[in-house]
């Protein structure tokens, strides 16, 4: 619905099941379906029928309102309805990530402007960090309020630092005072499409944070060479999990997901080594796509950011300034940040 539509089905409520909005095709006409209590605020915000669309409109206290809507609207019984979601006429959801999963020119270009913004609040985040005076819900903060008043939503915001950072993949903001080294991870979404990001920063030079995310920067380069147009993402996966072996992890990509294809969801599909039943697994890469990478190692080395993947390179869209390159240039290494 959001690569249908732009964005215009982002939750009321970030923790409901179902979209607030619905999208039918058929092969001369398209409308929305929402209750009566959201199809003003589409057409007074977005003039959704200027742009072609039937808004039709249900109760939101009848539930099954919207399928019959829906049913009525194409002509057809549910269960001859093709659709991306489950319990809902036949599932074509990999059919629609397939088609979607190469941006068009305007959706490349949204997602350069996103990853700017992502780039910088999460420089602005980790620039407000103090080490052994900030508490990581500031940082939550600075990184959350820079994003959202560009009209994004952190989707996923991750911050966490010292200890808790050395043995957990996912050290989400309690309140401590991170003292020696910080990770900030962000997914931030608008109009429908999302970009993802890490930074690392560290107190001491020596901390063994620096040398292992050094380490995965080559593991990063070769997944992103692997993205490149002309293979499928199966191959990208085997590149992967060899360049952790040649890293001297092998195995290493079981402890933590590795990321994939970036789009009109926060990945629009996971795929591990071994897995070649997945059906993604023989699926072309194609340029247009975009990717966020996230391979890590335990003790607190990640390295992540978006990129687009053009014919033959790949471009990196969010940059923080200031930040320090990777050794490959392709990407972000960690910020020295010492005590003041």
């Amino acid at each position: 619905m959001n690569w249908r539509s732009g964005g215009l089905s982002d939750p009321i409520d970030l923790s409901a099941s179902s979209d607030p909005v619905w999208c039918v095709d058929t092969p001369d006409r398209a409308a929305l379906i929402t209750s009566e209590i959201e199809a003003p605020r589409l057409e007074r915000d977005f003039r959704v029928t200027e742009l072609g669309w039937e808004l039709l409109t249900v109760p939101w206290y009848d539930a099954d309102a919207a399928r019959a809507v829906a049913s009525d609207f194409a002509g057809c019984a549910l269960d001859e309805m093709l659709s991306d979601r489950d319990g809902f006429g036949q599932n074509a959801s990999v059919d629609v990530v397939t088609a979607r999963v190469s941006l068009s020119a305007p959706e490349r270009d949204e997602l350069r402007d996103l990853g700017n913004l992502v780039g910088q609040a999460l420089a602005e985040g980790v620039d407000a960090w103090t080490p052994g005076v900030t508490r990581d819900y500031d940082v939550a903060a600075v990184v959350s309020a820079a994003l959202v008043r560009e009209g994004a939503a952190p989707v996923c915001l991750i911050v966490g630092g010292d200890e808790r950072l050395r043995r957990l993949r996912h050290p989400l903001a309690v309140g401590d005072v991170v003292s020696e080294a910080l990770m900030v991870v962000v997914v931030a979404r608008r109009a429908g499409l999302h970009a993802a990001a890490t930074r690392l920063s560290v107190a001491r030079a020596d901390d063994e944070i620096v040398r292992r995310v050094g380490e995965l920067e080559a593991i990063e380069q070769s997944v992103l060479s692997a993205s490149l147009p002309g293979g499928t993402w199966g191959e990208t996966i085997e590149a992967l999990e060899r360049a952790y072996e040649h890293a001297g992890h092998a195995g290493a990509w079981r402890e933590h997901f590795q990321g994939g294809p970036i789009g009109f969801e926060q990945r629009e599909f996971e795929l591990a080594p071994g897995q070649r039943t997945d059906p993604f697994w023989h699926l072309t890469r194609t340029a247009g796509s975009a990717v966020a990478w996230n391979p890590s190692l335990s003790g607190g080395a990640k390295v992540e950011d978006t990129y687009v993947v053009g014919e033959t390179e790949i471009e990196l869209v969010t940059p923080s300034a200031q930040w320090p390159a990777n050794a490959n240039g392709t990407g972000h290494g960690v910020l020295i940040k010492a005590n003041r």
